[in-house]
């Protein structure tokens, strides 16, 4: 299994001899190695195997450093970054030739954020390039949060896990790109778009593909468990064999069905508890002795939406 612990040098060395560490985020672990290397850029999509059509987020420390890898910087964009980060903002931007074209699978565009994690930032400031670094689990299932979840699924693959406790938002940023400098969200995820309108007015959603994406996250099958999962709408599940059913409730238990097959987001209906447990209680069911899980939608408000549509892409077959 791979060395665990929370000390950056150590990081920073692996990183700098080309290999790869998981990091720790405020939204969810990251399998990051040097977004500049194309050997390092490489083996990343190797280890999670993970298609090569599909691009990569850059994360640096600064607004700064960001600019020094994309060639414009619409105003909206500008905005966004300077009210938003560090945070669960991703902005996809223009690149300059220094980004290997493997980062952006070949588009001219490239993701990049400054993340919210006291660690990471310190290792970032430390590091003379910024770090490419998708979610730290094998390609299509669910993200991990905390160190243990990656050690199941990578520890044997990687050098090195920067343990720096549970991911505090657990689903992945939000990805805004922009057309004719307007923005538009690419991906739902950890900064609600009730609070990007607040900055720069209404903004258009776009749906997820299932092939050629243009921006990181958005193949419609992915964050899955290995179990089938199926989504219904609030309090509407099918009558079934509910021994060998694990149920992802929002706000209130089942009633007749044990508790130990059950995971409920937020007794107290709350989006960002919501949003932190999601991914953590999906491993948790399809560790259980189940051959299903069925999970409710939750209201389609706020970090909601990023929960639904994560659920979504759970369920797609």
């Amino acid at each position: 299994m791979a060395i665990t612990g929370n000390d950056i040098e150590v990081a920073k060395e692996f990183l700098m001899k080309g290999e790869l560490v998981a990091i720790p985020t405020e939204t969810v672990y990251g399998l990051a190695g040097n977004a500049l290397n194309d050997s390092a850029v490489l083996s990343i999509f190797e280890v999670k195997n993970r298609p090569a059509f599909d691009p990569l987020i850059i994360h640096t420390d600064s607004l700064e450093k960001v600019q020094q890898y994309v060639s414009d910087f619409p105003e909206k964009a500008l905005q966004l970054a300077v009210h938003f980060w560090p945070g669960p903002l991703t902005l996809l931007l223009p690149k300059k030739q220094i980004i290997p074209d493997l980062v952006t699978s070949g588009l001219d565009n490239v993701a990049v954020r400054v993340p919210d994690h006291p660690l990471l930032l310190e290792l970032l400031k430390e590091l003379p390039f910024p770090l490419a670094a998708p979610s730290a689990n094998p390609f299509g299932y669910i993200s991990p949060t905390n160190a243990g979840h990656v050690n199941a699924q990578l520890g044997e693959k990687i050098a090195y896990i920067l343990d720096g406790g549970e991911s505090e938002v657990g689903i992945e940023s939000t990805i805004v790109g922009f057309e004719n400098d307007e923005p538009v969200v690419y991906r739902l995820g950890g900064l609600a778009v009730e609070e990007i309108e607040e900055i720069v007015g209404k903004i258009k959603l776009m749906p997820h593909s299932s092939s050629n994406p243009k921006a990181p996250g958005m193949l419609k099958s992915h964050y899955a468990p290995r179990k089938p999962l199926y989504l219904y709408e609030r309090g509407i599940f099918p009558a079934g064999d509910d021994e060998l059913t694990g149920y992802l409730v929002f706000d209130k238990y089942l009633e007749d069905i044990d508790l130990k097959y059950q995971r409920i987001l937020s007794k107290s209906g709350d989006m960002k508890e919501a949003a932190h447990n999601l991914f953590a209680f999906l491993r948790e069911l399809d560790t259980l002795p189940v051959e299903q899980i069925r999970a409710e939608r939750v209201p389609s408000e706020g970090l909601g939406l990023a929960i639904n549509d994560r659920l979504q892409r759970a369920a797609a077959k």
